[in-house]
């Protein structure tokens, strides 16, 4: 007998031993004894008579088919008064519905990942949210805690995930914050749609594709479909298309119209940016006083300005508008830098007269010094927020204070006998009539328009940009042949203040010029370390 058959004669003719197998399935896995041996062809050639003799019951026995047993059923567990007036057809439908409705309301696989957009990794900053908060006149007791929200509210919290966003399912036992009323607005005309769509493509990656705010263009004429079929299909958000009022873009009743095309001349031959176009100025105007007016806004109360042809280089995993809200901000900026003063030359003193004819207005705790230039008189020392990029409240431009100082403004003509420009207008405003607590410098976000570049420190993982520092753009926007004077330190310092302010004992801003420097790279912080 070889190794194979001894293996199975010892297996067959073995006793059972607990078998797990035996109670699941007795009438197949039989012991030795229950088993015709003459069905194994044996080597040996052993074959058992009385085997034989036996192989046809026992034959029968080991095809039997193993006895019914009972099935699990549903029915069991429902009671006998229902199971009696139901039938298995209305309970297959009412699980089925109720299959559906935990579908519709769980997200779908593809969006399980997308809470989490980027993987944060530890840095050298000092804070993972780059806040730089700026010194305030006075700090009230119970107010808002911008850098304690983003740490609660960061990593894609309020996203969006259209229908199947669980945000979208509010408990009746769970108090819930409704979404800001909030959209991003772009003033463009067809012909600049290469433009929108690049500044689209970025925002939309790095931000609205997760919050899916809608889009609202703005034109001085009828978009063509062609434009308006290309930006649709760049967002899911909803897009809207509207015309500016013609008497919003157009030269008002009380301006002389000779004077105002001596002015495009003038501004032309000395090399003011745009000084010679009619567009610009209504553009300007419309900007600084008539956007928020619109009727497509009446039903918002926050906007973000996107021009044509920018870009943002930073995952944003935060809700911009419920942080302004929750936040009780007014204005936020990405740059804050010098602007030309021979665009605007009798701003600042029209400004003067509006305060001393409604000091009402201002606010108490209104901070204008980090604006004025003590070594020039006193007078308006050109910083401005950069208007490019901004995210304000609609409200606070609706204001009754922010009204009358336009109309102040604009009344006087400015805007066509100068070239008044939005960026000054806002920074002012907000100045006056806003705390700087109120006011929030939107560091993290990476941004650039035409030379002006914003990166923030300490971002490779999860910004495409090299880091600025603090002063990168502090001049760019005045030319060499520009004589006005500028201020002895960067504009974004002076917002900021304190340590921003302080400079290398062994410097001296004259030193520096006399080597050939601009006299701007004493400080002891360039805004790289944090």
């Amino acid at each position: 007998m070889g190794f194979l058959e001894r293996t199975v004669w010892r297996l067959l003719s073995s006793p059972p031993r607990g078998d797990p197998f035996r109670e699941k399935s007795p009438k197949l896995l039989t012991t030795a004894s229950q088993l015709p041996i003459s069905t194994y062809s044996l080597h040996s050639g052993i074959s058992s008579s009385s085997s034989s003799a036996s192989s046809a019951s026992s034959s029968s026995t080991f095809w039997m088919s193993p006895k019914r047993t009972s099935r699990w059923s549903p029915s069991r567990y429902i009671p006998s008064s229902i199971r009696s007036s139901v039938s298995k057809r209305q309970i297959a439908v009412v699980l089925c519905l109720a299959l559906a409705v935990l579908v519709w309301v769980m997200p779908p696989p593809g969006s399980w990942r997308g809470h989490v957009i980027h993987i944060t990794v530890a840095q050298p900053a000092s804070s993972p949210y780059q806040v730089l908060l700026p010194i305030s006149p006075t700090t009230k007791k119970n107010a808002p805690d911008p850098l304690r929200w983003l740490e609660q509210n960061s990593n894609n919290k309020h996203a969006d995930w259209g229908r199947y966003s669980l945000s979208n399912f509010a408990s009746p036992f769970v108090a819930t914050v409704t979404k800001p009323r909030a959209a991003l607005i772009s003033l463009a005309r067809n012909s600049e749609l290469v433009g929108i769509m690049q500044s689209m493509r970025q925002l939309e990656y790095q931000w609205n594709r997760k919050y899916n705010y809608p889009w609202i263009f703005f034109n001085d004429e009828p978009f063509t479909e062609e434009f308006k079929t290309a930006t649709r299909n760049l967002t899911s958000a909803k897009c809207y298309y509207e015309i500016v009022p013609a008497e919003h873009w157009s030269l008002p009743d009380w301006i002389d119209e000779g004077r105002f095309m001596n002015s495009l001349e003038y501004l032309g031959a000395i090399g003011v940016g745009k000084g010679w176009m009619i567009s610009y100025r209504h553009m300007c105007r419309w900007n600084s006083g008539f956007f928020y007016k619109h009727p497509r806004l009446k039903d918002f109360d926050w906007y973000w300005r996107v021009e044509p042809d920018v870009h943002f280089f930073c995952d944003i995993d935060y809700d911009v508008f419920r942080f302004m809200r929750d936040n009780n901000m007014k204005y936020g900026f990405n740059m804050n830098i010098l602007d030309d003063a021979r665009s605007f030359p009798s701003l600042w003193s029209r400004t003067r007269s509006f305060i001393n004819a409604h000091p009402e207005y201002i606010h108490p705790d209104a901070d204008l010094d980090w604006l004025l230039d003590p070594h020039n008189s006193g007078d308006y020392n050109n910083c401005q927020f950069f208007s490019n990029f901004e995210i304000g409240s609609l409200n606070y431009f609706r204001s009754e204070a922010n009204e009358k100082y336009f109309e102040w403004l604009d009344r006087g003509g400015g805007f066509y006998y100068e070239r008044f420009g939005d960026a000054p207008i806002h920074t002012l405003s907000v100045a006056m009539f806003a705390p700087k607590s109120e006011i929030w410098f939107f560091r993290d976000i990476g941004y650039q328009h035409d030379i002006n570049r914003h990166c923030p420190p300490h971002s490779s993982d999860r910004c495409f940009c090299e880091p600025t520092s603090m002063d990168e753009n502090f001049y760019k926007l005045v030319p060499v042949e520009s004589p006005q004077r500028k201020p002895d330190d960067t504009c974004i310092r002076q917002f900021l203040g304190g340590a921003w302010l302080d400079k290398r004992k062994d410097w001296s801003q004259e030193g520096e010029r006399l080597y050939g420097g601009d006299g701007y790279h004493g400080y002891e912080l360039t805004g790289l370390e944090q």
